[in-house]
């Protein structure tokens, strides 16, 4: 009885470290960048580099003359031009299945999207939100404007 009690809290517990790890892990790769791009996370600002890895939660900045380019895991792509800010407030993805979730909010600028594997899975999995609308995406191409 005791072994059984046992081996439910250790299964449970080890699954609970499998959800955070899955939830803190890399979602994509900025691609190209020109000018100032930051990544805030965890409340620390910081320079972006080519190459750099995405994770959830994160927040992507471009300054005045700055633009990103990243692919993410889904094989989703973001472009953002100058005075952009997004933040990537949920991303799941299973690449056996390719069931997942992908939530974006857009604070202001540019963003021209394609879709990955994630809204060709599953039509309504993908938005973007903006301040004043929620764009879903099902496997198309777009491009979002915010005025500020």
């Amino acid at each position: 009885m005791k072994h059984r009690l046992f081996l439910m809290v250790f299964i449970s517990c080890f699954m609970t470290v499998i959800f955070v790890v899955s939830a803190l892990a890399e979602i994509g790769q900025i691609k190209l960048l020109e000018g100032d791009v930051f990544i805030v996370r965890n409340n620390t600002k910081s320079q972006a580099k080519t190459g750099d890895l995405l994770q959830q939660y994160d927040v992507v900045q471009t300054g005045t003359k700055g633009s990103v380019g990243i692919t993410f895991i889904d094989s989703s792509r973001f472009s953002a031009g100058p005075n952009t800010r997004i933040e990537l407030k949920q991303f799941r993805f299973n690449p056996t299945t390719h069931d997942g979730e992908f939530t974006t909010d857009m604070k202001g600028g540019t963003l021209a999207v394609i879709s990955g594997q994630i809204a060709k899975r599953s039509p309504d999995a993908m938005k973007i939100k903006t301040p004043t609308t929620i764009v879903g995406l099902r496997g198309t191409k777009i491009a979002v404007k915010v005025n500020e």
